[in-house]
């Protein structure tokens, strides 16, 4: 069981990538009423009736559940939003898509791949798992997106203005990645590479730091990472790339 810890628009950075991600839009946009549940949402349902709000701009007859393992946390349907009991055997739900914030952070490193594939294997033919953390004011974040077949893509997101640097996201990476930011492992040299591209970036600051932060994305893939250049204009700072770029080395 964790904290519960909720504040009004916490998940907003997520929200925004979802509905705006062709891989989320693809999976909510391919049935009438596709299913999504928010898996943990804490002990206020806010930022769960948030994302039925944001991505019903791309799925207007999504159906959205909220589901806690507390008990107590449970609340009566609002703004076409049901709760109930449930872990990551998704009360027996298949969704098309799953949101799971900060709810495996207290677990162990070990434990993770098991949890991954426990709430997958209930999901929806070409149904999608975000799996992820973030700070307590959503200012910082960072997830993976799965599918039945395991990771795909992990992405770092964060308020320009109060990011010094792209290693300060090192403290909120998932649970699968946070210890392996050490020498050695491909998360660290992506961190370690991201920070010298954000700083060579720096001619750009006079634009902004959004202008300089699309120059980094620019050096990063000049560099070989086979990072993803955003198609619409965002107010946050994004960086995304597949899963093998990151995926910790075994041993």
């Amino acid at each position: 069981m964790t904290r519960g810890t909720t504040n009004i628009n916490r998940l907003r950075r997520i929200d925004r990538w979802m509905a705006n991600s062709p891989a989320i839009t693809g999976a909510l946009t391919s049935v009438p009423a596709p299913l999504v549940v928010d898996l943990g949402y804490g002990a206020r349902p806010d930022t769960c009736v948030e994302m039925a709000h944001r991505l019903r701009s791309v799925a207007p007859g999504l159906q959205m559940v909220g589901l806690e393992i507390d008990p107590d946390r449970i609340v009566d349907p609002r703004d076409g939003v049901r709760f109930d009991l449930g872990g990551f055997e998704l009360a027996g739900l298949r969704p098309h898509v799953v949101r799971a914030f900060n709810v495996l952070r207290q677990y162990d490193e070990s434990e993770v791949a098991d949890a991954w594939a426990q709430i997958c294997g209930r999901l929806a033919p070409g149904g999608l798992l975000v799996e992820g953390t973030c700070d307590e004011i959503g200012r910082r974040c960072a997830w993976i997106l799965l599918d039945a077949d395991g990771p795909r893509t992990f992405t770092l997101s964060w308020a320009p203005r109060h990011t010094a640097r792209p290693s300060d996201l090192a403290e909120r990476l998932p649970k699968a990645l946070i210890h392996r930011n050490v020498p050695g492992e491909p998360i660290h040299d992506l961190l370690v590479l991201a920070d010298r591209c954000w700083d060579n970036a720096a001619g750009q600051t006079v634009f902004g730091p959004r202008a300089r932060w699309a120059q980094t994305l620019r050096l990063l893939r000049a560099e070989g990472v086979d990072v993803e250049i955003p198609r619409h204009r965002s107010v946050d700072n994004v960086l995304t790339v597949g899963w093998s770029t990151v995926a910790p080395r075994q041993g």
